[in-house]
């Protein structure tokens, strides 16, 4: 099928500059026999660890590596009508062969929280050495050279669909997957056999996985579970579960940047309560805190299941994807969102990442199409980066073994909140 795609990806610009913050959008070339057909789905969208590319897997076997920014997303750029990318020795069409589930830039070098870095920076230094993994349908994943689109080799092992891929943030090419045959992969891949570790022992499939920050634990979800399994990837072992009510279903999970919260989105089962966010202390198993849908507007009734979420890179905002409304920005500790998208703009999303520098989110549809939305930046508090930078280095038990008043604990273990929050929309439920 690959070669039915046209090598252009136009640019959709009629919709920038709407009130919710999307500034642009991208629409795959598809001939009109297969459009809306299986297969079509953006299932991963990822940015470079540098910022510099996006890469966008648009249907149908097929990968774009795009240049970041988009040349109407600059200041300045938008001259209200639909263009061409121009850019054409730079952009990569990567054909896969079969539909792409998950895709993942590597190796991503350790950042500790409250750095900043320039995005041209990996354009003159990181390009020639960055990878790009695509795992597919079948149960292969796919390692690309970024610099040619060149595929240099298969990573095989998997039994069913690899659904999700991350590299581990300290600089290595170790690469983490999971799929639909219950299992995670960690793949070395500067080894001469790609050696990988299997960790097993899961429910169902494995449809999310996250690194710590620290590249010390790897959190995963299954379908249709309650429960997150938290892995050593020290020692490559089992750690704990983290257990939700038998009536929920556990849909997505992320850290924050420095560690020391795992988010993770869920969702009722049987016509019970809609969406919540629970944030864990990974460190000791402890719920710290429980945000809850507002369903009592006629607007979200619908809306009860969170397809996934993602930490900002400051740790500021959880960026939130419920099926069929709304992507929502929550600052913690907030009881109503800091950003919530229009109906008309927002809808069959499937996934979303944050740019490590600029405040963009990009989202990926059921459609195909990729959108950018941009974010009011706001500068984050002493505090917060005080917080950030100690607990990046510094466990939960190692914080409590400290001579320090109880409030300044609470504070910097994240248990200064109230335990159960209820969020609002802005038009329906004040």
């Amino acid at each position: 099928m690959c070669d039915l795609f046209l090598p252009d990806c136009p640019i959709d610009n009629g919709t920038k500059g709407v009130s919710d913050g999307l500034v642009e959008q991208l629409r795959p070339v598809h001939p009109q026999s297969l459009r809306g057909t299986a297969g079509c789905e953006t299932w991963s969208v990822d940015f470079s660890p540098g910022g510099s590319l996006f890469a966008w897997s648009m249907g149908y076997g097929v990968v774009k590596v795009l240049v970041w920014p988009l040349p109407n997303t600059e200041e300045g750029g938008d001259d209200g009508r639909d263009t061409q990318l121009t850019d054409k020795t730079s952009d990569r069409t990567l054909n896969c062969g079969h539909t792409v589930w998950g895709l993942a830039f590597g190796p991503r070098p350790k950042k500790r929280p409250g750095a900043t870095s320039h995005a041209t920076d990996e354009l003159t230094e990181d390009v020639q050495r960055l990878f790009l993994a695509t795992g597919l349908n079948n149960g292969i994943i796919k390692i690309w050279r970024v610099s040619t689109g060149e595929a240099l080799f298969d990573l095989k092992g998997h039994q069913s669909v690899v659904r999700e891929l991350v590299f581990t943030p300290d600089g290595t090419l170790t690469l983490v997957s999971g799929s639909r045959d219950k299992t995670l992969r960690i793949w070395d891949l500067t080894s001469t056999g790609r050696t990988c570790r299997v960790l097993s022992g899961h429910r169902g499939w494995v449809i999310c996985c996250r690194v710590s920050p620290d590249s010390s634990m790897i959190a995963s979800v299954c379908s249709s579970d309650n429960r997150v399994c938290l892995w050593s990837l020290r020692s490559y072992t089992f750690i704990r579960h983290l257990a939700l009510t038998k009536q929920s279903a556990i849909s997505s999970c992320d850290f924050s940047p420095d560690g020391a919260v795992l988010a993770v989105g869920s969702y009722g089962l049987h016509n019970s309560a809609g969406w919540r966010v629970d944030l864990w202390d990974p460190y000791t198993a402890e719920l710290l805190v429980t945000l809850e849908d507002c369903c009592s507007c006629e607007s979200f009734i619908n809306s009860k299941t969170i397809k996934t979420l993602c930490f900002s890179p400051d740790g500021l905002f959880l960026a939130l994807v419920v099926d069929h409304r709304a992507l929502r920005l929550w600052e913690l500790g907030q009881n109503t969102f800091m950003m919530e998208t229009d109906l008309t703009t927002f809808h069959n999303e499937l996934c979303c990442t944050f740019h490590p520098q600029e405040g963009i989110i990009a989202t990926g549809t059921r459609d195909g199409h990729a959108k950018f939305w941009r974010v009011k930046p706001m500068i984050p508090s002493l505090s917060h980066l005080c917080r950030a930078v100690l607990r990046f280095s510094v466990s939960t038990h190692q914080m409590k073994a400290f001579p320090i008043p109880q409030k300044l604990l609470d504070f910097l273990t994240y248990r200064d909140t109230p335990k159960r929050q209820k969020t609002y929309c802005r038009a329906h439920c004040r």
